[in-house]
């Protein structure tokens, strides 16, 4: 049988090793070099300021009546963009089983199409370089963030706003351009995207690449150095960079990989959580005025409209919607040492936008203001743990934004706190589990395993090894 499937095709198909280690070998090298081999680490931000003031930016708040292609459908209240692509923002039902919410009404982004998040790799001296972007999106608080070589919706890689070309899109559109070094779906933020996902690709060059202004070349290792400050590595670049093969120590875990796949099994089936979209217009809760829908009792998230000015994107000026999400989001991995082996609790969390029920998330992931009116076992486990953690325990914090293109203003402080059996027990509630990062980044690889908060903490645990040693 194997015979006649490897003769199909050309008559003469070539077998080749599952498994390439060496490709983990050299990213785990590159994420251990901290020196460029082109531009220092200590001179980053004075590269970036550079790139910042050869290019203009503004972003301006203004009333929905102000927005061009944009408009309230008549029919559903749905805000919708004339040309039917890019995304609309609908309404959203949720209900689930458990917790003390189990019901809401929510303003939801629906974008259908997949984007590509990119980033090309390529060696100099020896050593894997990351090719960067200084890329402006206008949600952003500073603007200007560290970016993946490519980051596009399909609306704007195939220019439907007849806009420039996307630099670098060859590299991850067309075969034989680069060697696929990761490739997969990953899902967006659940709680503001409907099914929303994104193709996470790291391709390594084949040949000379050209170098544009506004891009530069880091080892993984000065990306490390850079996710320990606040606002510098956006969402996107973070994502792509927690689905990079690391090598995999072997080492013993908690759970064996088999049951730790039976127990998210298990996560996944024992929820029942229904998630309809719905009208945006008369959404039970939100009011909408002439500049905001807002939440009645003013929590969670707004919506508001901008207008956009950028020198250095394929469209110059544009408006558009943006959630505002009110309050800093804490964003957590609880860790312990099992056995001499570092372990993160992840939490099999519930969200309205993802494709199916629950992803592993942080131990973690709340916005603090959106819970203060709650007590006692109504309040999320280990939020206060989080909250009032001894700084002698805390191994990771940064500032990190969150998806710029589509959110304004949104914060997270991400953390790694470690925790003793009292506080986080190896045998932890329900709905949470103790991994290996090891075992993450394996399940990495498949798509709608691990949400986009946890990759951040990943990533942030692969690039600058917090946990090892």
């Amino acid at each position: 049988m194997l015979s006649s499937l490897v003769r199909t095709g050309s008559g003469t198909g070539r077998l080749r090793p599952r498994h390439d280690p060496s490709v983990a070998e050299r990213i785990a090298a590159s994420a251990a070099a901290v020196t460029g081999a082109s531009l220092r680490t200590e001179d980053f931000p004075q590269w970036l300021e550079g790139r910042r003031r050869a290019h203009r930016f503004t972003v301006d708040r203004i009333p929905f009546d102000a927005l061009d292609g944009w408009s309230f459908d008549d029919a559903t209240g749905n805000l919708v963009h004339r040309s039917g692509r890019f995304f609309s923002v609908e309404g959203l039902h949720v209900t689930r089983d458990e917790g003390p919410h189990r019901e809401w009404y929510q303003p939801i982004i629906k974008q259908p199409e997949v984007g590509i998040l990119g980033i090309l790799v390529k060696e100099f001296d020896g050593v894997l370089h990351f090719l960067m972007q200084a890329k402006m999106e206008p949600g952003n608080r500073n603007l200007l963030q560290l970016s993946p070589t490519v980051q596009a919706t399909r609306s704007n890689y195939t220019k439907v706003h007849k806009g420039a070309d996307v630099k670098y899109i060859e590299y991850f559109t067309q075969p034989g351009r680069g060697r696929v070094i990761a490739d997969v779906l990953q899902s967006e933020h659940g709680s503001w995207f409907f099914h929303k996902s994104n193709r996470n690709m790291i391709v390594e060059a084949v040949g000379d690449v050209p170098l544009d202004d506004d891009f530069c070349w880091l080892t993984l290792g000065q990306i490390g150095q850079l996710l320990h400050r606040d606002n510098v590595v956006n969402m996107d670049s973070r994502t792509v960079l927690a689905c990079a093969p690391f090598p995999d120590d072997g080492a013993d875990a908690l759970l064996s990989d088999t049951e730790l796949v039976s127990w998210f099994t298990a996560e996944r089936s024992r929820h029942d959580v229904r998630a309809e979209r719905v009208p945006l217009h008369d959404l039970p809760g939100w009011v909408r005025g002439t500049s905001t829908i807002d939440h009645e009792l003013g929590r969670y998230f707004r919506v508001v409209a901008v207008s956009v000015e950028a020198g250095s994107r394929e469209v110059t000026g544009w408006t558009q919607p943006l959630f505002e999400p009110l309050g800093l989001g804490v964003t957590a991995f609880l860790t312990r040492r099992i056995g001499g082996v570092p372990h993160v609790l992840v939490h099999a969390r519930v969200e309205g936008g993802f494709l199916d029920t629950v992803e592993l998330g942080p131990t973690v992931q709340y916005t603090p203001d959106n819970y203060g009116h709650l007590t006692g076992e109504d309040r999320p486990p280990f939020l206060d743990l989080v909250l009032d953690a001894d700084p002698a325990r805390i191994q990771y914090e940064a500032v990190h934004s969150e998806e710029g293109g589509r959110f304004l203003n949104a914060e997270s402080r991400y953390l790694l706190i470690e925790a003793d059996e009292e506080q986080a027990p190896l045998d932890p509630p329900a709905g949470f589990q103790w991994v290996t990062p090891a075992q993450l980044t394996s399940l990495v690889r498949h798509g709608h395993y691990v949400n986009v908060q946890a990759r951040t903490l990943l990533a942030c645990l692969n690039a600058t090894a917090v946990l090892s040693g």
